[in-house]
């Protein structure tokens, strides 16, 4: 082993044109690749493919379309059905509707009513609105029309009558795609410019929303982060090595690496995801220790003998065997995420594990073969092999691990145990915006439509009743159904109300009691047997939001 470490520096430094002119042809390989590289818009995968989870998710949204494609507009202002604002309200609506990619829109302008076609034995859906209001009687009316309609009541307005929503529901396409980020701000822009002429105070929710400002945001912070990173490193460098030399070389080291990271994504046909994207700032933080060690080794063989050559093949031969193995288990410590079956935790593994092994490689090659063609380390460059500080500190960790083990073996113990004890309180959450600061906007706007509508995600349960047409028998809705329902709205955090397309459906028909009004609820076997027959004009019926 020591022979092939002595051949391999003895390789390197006799070829050094070559070696570099292969790394150049890599390095433009890679840059090629790394520009074409693309974000993933889609919601992170975590779950493995074959988990049943994600199969019963995977097979809902192939039932009932992709979840999460509305966003939530929140106007708050008392004076919604003042005839000015109503239209400006009713018209930001038909605008956002004729926007590239939006399959509709849904406020308290367009609201769709549901009809009974006796003749037709069939419900019809028409709009609480067929056109632009012109008088404050037209706006007044369906003021009226919507308080008799009470299963949109904590949906469109709130209960104070002061919030009120517009619910944009993407298309499937767009979801999931680049112009989603457009279409989002957009939208937004005209939001604000409806609430600043009239003077309306507008928030914003909803997973499309979410995840396009999220994305946003830890998109920037990931960028500042390279940067600190860098500057950071390169600092720490500057100090040590009190050479600029040294920061720029090692800079080089840490460009290629992002660069081969990024073409790697390409490579293995993967997007940047939230995680995938962590991997430059790691690059950074990997590979700057290598070029420390080999060169500091360097300065140290020089400072013996004064051969820089000599020097340099000592470093690779020495430090090369060392670094290996600390990057080999780096590797694997990587590489383990390839077999956990998440597709987002494989891709990290991969590229990540694969990456550092290169920025291993590139540095072992580079850095050597630079510093044989510049100038011999000077007494400033190597005076940190003297440095008293640094002396100091490592004398004082020496003599504490040859005089005091028993209390340095009491301290880990003690560092275990409570990490120990620290992991049995783990509790896992999952929570839509639980990386937000409490006062980012995306977090206060979550709250506040929460706060006025009990929340923006649904929990949407499927029910399967095995046989055709067995789902809408009155025996079904009035006996399992309503148990199902009264159990559910026991859970604690629960919401009392489901909104169904049945409660919907027979909501005109019976809206209120005496004892309770304004409330939903399921009319008697009698009126559902009468209704039976009008279920097939249901059948295969999209859903609006």
């Amino acid at each position: 082993m020591k022979q092939f470490w002595h051949n391999l520096a003895r390789t390197i430094l006799n070829h050094r044109i070559l070696s570099l002119v292969l790394l150049a042809i890599l390095t433009i390989f890679m840059s090629i690749e790394a520009s074409k590289v693309q974000l993933s818009y889609e919601l992170a995968k975590i779950l493995p493919k074959t988990d049943e989870r994600f199969k019963l998710y995977e097979s809902f949204k192939q039932r009932y379309g992709e979840d999460g494609a509305v966003m939530v507009i929140a106007a708050e202002t008392d004076h919604m059905y003042d005839l000015n604002t109503f239209q400006h309200w009713y018209d930001l609506g038909e605008i956002i509707k004729n926007t590239g990619g939006i399959k509709d829109v849904i406020s308290n302008a367009n609201l769709p009513v549901l009809k009974k076609d006796e003749a037709a034995k069939k419900f019809v859906t028409d709009k609480i609105l067929d056109k632009r209001p012109q008088t404050q009687a037209e706006v007044d009316a369906v003021r009226e029309k919507i308080k008799n309609l009470p299963v949109y009541q904590d949906f469109i307005y709130n209960d104070a009558g002061n919030v009120h929503l517009m619910m944009v529901t993407f298309n499937q396409k767009t979801i999931n795609d680049h112009s989603r980020i457009d279409i989002v701000k957009r939208i937004k822009k005209m939001a604000l410019d409806f609430g600043n002429a009239n003077q309306v105070k507008m928030h914003f929710s909803g997973m499309p929303f979410i995840r396009t400002e999220f994305t946003s945001q830890v998109t920037h912070e990931l960028g500042l982060f390279l940067l600190l990173a860098i500057g950071v490193t390169s600092l720490i460098l500057a100090i040590f090595f009190r050479s600029l030399k040294v920061v720029i070389f090692a800079l080089i080291v840490v460009l290629i690496g992002i660069v081969s990271s990024l073409g790697i994504i390409v490579l293995f046909g993967f997007k940047i995801t939230l995680l995938s994207g962590l991997i430059p700032p790691l690059i950074v933080v990997i590979s700057i220790p290598n070029t420390i060690f080999l060169l500091n080794k360097y300065h140290e063989e020089y400072s013996l003998h004064g051969n820089k050559i000599q020097a340099l093949s000592t470093s690779i031969e020495k430090v090369g065997q060392t670094l290996f193995l600390a990057n080999l288990t780096t590797f694997v410590g990587f590489g383990v995420f390839a077999f956990t079956g998440s597709a987002l935790l494989v891709e990290f593994g991969i590229v990540a594990s694969i990456n550092v092994m290169l920025i291993y490689l590139v540095s072992l090659v580079f850095i050597p073969i630079v510093f044989s063609y510049l100038p011999p380390p000077s007494a400033k460059n190597t005076a940190h092999l003297e440095a008293k500080r640094l002396t100091k500190v490592l004398t004082t960790i020496n003599f504490w691990v040859n005089n005091h083990r028993g209390l340095i073996y009491a301290i880990i113990v003690l560092i275990v145990g409570t990490s120990v004890y620290g992991m049995t309180k783990i509790q896992a959450i999952g929570y839509i915006v639980d990386d937000l600061p409490r006062d980012n906007a995306i977090f206060t706007d979550l709250k506040f439509i929460e706060k006025n509508f009990k929340g923006v995600m649904p929990f949407e349960v499927n029910i399967d009743a095995y046989k055709p047409g067995r789902a809408l028998t009155p025996q079904l809705l009035t006996k399992k159904f309503k148990r199902m329902e009264k159990g559910v709205c026991q859970i604690s955090g629960v919401y009392e109300r489901f909104i169904t397309r049945n409660c919907y459906k027979n909501s005109f028909i019976r809206p209120t009691v005496a004892e309770t009004p304004n409330t939903l609820f399921l009319p008697g076997i009698d009126e559902l047997n009468k209704l039976k027959e009008f279920n097939a004009s249901l059948e295969g019926k999209q859903n609006s939001f």
